[in-house]
């Protein structure tokens, strides 16, 4: 499929923060881990860290602190601690699976989180709705470097600029548009070459989306690159 054609030749999402809201669980074990390391985090390092690498949220919260942090113990203390928050907490947001139910092309999950909190997350999303999934793991550089959604694209067989991508932090939407995808962004301010879900219709969510919908969506951001 041509870039000019009306639907995306595949969607990539972005999990935590975009089809299940786990970032407030995310949010509670760094400022704990934070304070563990001797000093909470700002709200505005809080930010940095949404939807970065683990090793850039523990290098974060260690520099905060004035403290060296050994990366395998705390690693394993953050994913102890979000598989003790995760039970019951993990829910697809409005409209989500109603939508991913009548997208008819392959869909694949490409989030940071690695694969052992991953698969939970993409088990209570509904695993048959995707094609696959990549995760922060399995990719020489995570977010916000491209190599996600190259590695995506690759997969589908498709250009990255045929597919589409659903990303709600900084951090994803700008590794989303260097590796030439076109980014539809959950958050009202966006890096350059990503649209607002606000532009497109005056909110965030998914809550009455249809299949429909993301066609239209695709097909402005088409045109909007031609003017």
């Amino acid at each position: 499929m041509s870039s000019d054609q009306s639907r995306p030749w595949a969607v990539f999402w972005d999990m935590d923060g975009t089809l299940v809201d786990t970032e407030p669980l995310w949010g509670m074990a760094t400022y704990e881990m934070s304070e563990l390391l001797g000093r909470r985090l700002t709200p505005e390092l809080r930010e940095q860290t949404v939807g970065g690498p683990f090793a850039s949220t523990l290098s974060i919260c260690a520099e905060h602190a004035g403290v060296d942090a050994d990366y395998d113990q705390w690693r394993r203390w953050m994913y102890d601690r979000m598989a003790q928050l995760m039970p019951g907490n993990v829910i697809p947001g409005p409209g989500v699976t109603e939508l991913l139910g009548e997208l008819d092309m392959p869909m694949l999950v490409t989030t940071n989180t690695e694969r052992e909190l991953a698969d939970p997350c993409i088990d209570a999303i509904g695993r048959d709705f995707f094609s696959g999934s990549i995760t922060g793991d399995e990719v020489p550089h995570p977010k916000p470097a491209p190599d996600m959604y190259l590695a995506a694209a690759e997969r589908v067989g498709q250009r990255p600029q045929d597919c589409l991508v659903f990303e709600d932090s900084w951090n994803g939407m700008t590794a989303a548009a260097h590796a030439g995808c076109r980014v539809i962004g959950l958050a009202h301010k966006v890096p350059a070459g990503v649209v607002s879900m606000v532009d497109l219709q005056g909110e965030i969510g998914f809550a009455g989306v249809t299949a429909q919908t993301v066609g239209h969506w695709w097909t402005t951001l088409i045109d909007r690159e031609e003017l």
